[in-house]
């Protein structure tokens, strides 16, 4: 879900090496070279979006709405297929061309975390949101073009619900901590030159992992986009009233992830241990890179 922006978030954090620093233009500017290009960035997340959101839906239609279930009866072996097959969407979403150029974001929340952190420019975080819940809700969309009715009618678009003994703090609560815990890897992962690599396997992988372990308490959410196309198609009152959570609750958990790795930050930029000179080249190029400048 973040891959153009690693440099970036490495000076946000205050971890940057020259190296980076140096190779930060092509890594930011497809949103400095203005209007044209903003727009282009937003579209490869539209596309990439919908394009899981697709995926989605498709293997929850085939795993777990036909005959093929019935070799899979437990419900935790169904979402682990599923989980794996999203997981791999995901995976070559973030290393695509289109995943590179964009950022790899997909998900509203991972955009807001990484503005919260100073990684991304405040004028780019409408355009992806609007980008990302458009592409989910026209790659559902598709997938009731491509395999017909029965997708609203056994699966309801793959909208998920919480179970029903489970309250509305309680969803609120797990579908924010589990968005935070994603969110909180990938920014360990982009403070650290020699770690940004996994971002493509590990992102997946904590996706999967969320989807199998809150699958059948919370539908293992984790990200706007995922709830919202869905919810929408279905029209039934059942996931709209829960969909409030399933939105906010993501964005929540993940502000505060980037809140508590900036915070983290900020002390170790102002700790003695780090001595007067390597606190002010951090300081310098956190400051011109959350401002928008090309560094």
């Amino acid at each position: 879900m973040v891959t153009s922006t690693r440099v970036s978030a490495r000076r946000a954090t205050g971890t940057a090496s020259g190296d980076d620093a140096r190779g930060a233009g092509n890594a930011e500017r497809p949103a400095a070279q203005g209007g044209t290009t903003a727009r282009a960035a937003a579209a490869a997340e539209f596309a990439l979006t919908g394009g899981v959101l697709f995926v989605l839906v498709t293997a929850v239609r085939w795993v777990m709405a036909s005959p093929l279930s019935q070799t899979l009866p437990e419900p935790h072996l169904q979402l682990t297929v599923v989980a794996v097959i999203i997981g791999t969407a995901l995976a070559w979403a973030l290393s695509s061309p289109w995943g590179r150029y964009s950022g790899g974001h997909l998900n509203p929340a991972v955009t807001l975390a990484l503005w919260v952190a100073g990684v991304v420019p405040g004028r780019r975080v409408l355009p992806y949101v609007a980008a990302q819940l458009a592409g989910s809700l026209a790659g559902t969309g598709l997938a009731r073009l491509v395999w017909g009715p029965v997708v609203g009618d056994r699966m309801d678009y793959a909208a998920v619900r919480p179970a029903p003994a489970l309250s509305a703090a309680a969803l609120f609560t797990a579908e924010a901590a589990a968005t935070a815990a994603i969110l909180a890897i990938a920014l360990l992962l982009m403070s650290r030159p020699a770690w940004t690599r996994w971002i493509p396997l590990a992102l997946p992988l904590a996706t999967a992992v969320v989807i199998v372990t809150l699958g059948t308490l919370t539908g293992g959410s984790a990200n706007p986009a995922r709830q919202f196309g869905p919810a929408l198609w279905t029209h039934q009152p059942v996931y709209w009233s829960h969909l409030w959570i399933y939105l906010t609750a993501p964005l929540a958990g993940a502000a505060l992830s980037a809140l508590v790795t900036r915070y983290r930050a900020h002390r170790s930029r102002r700790s003695p241990r780090s001595g007067p000179a390597r606190w002010h080249g951090r300081r310098s190029e956190t400051d011109r890179c959350a401002a928008g400048s090309t560094c």
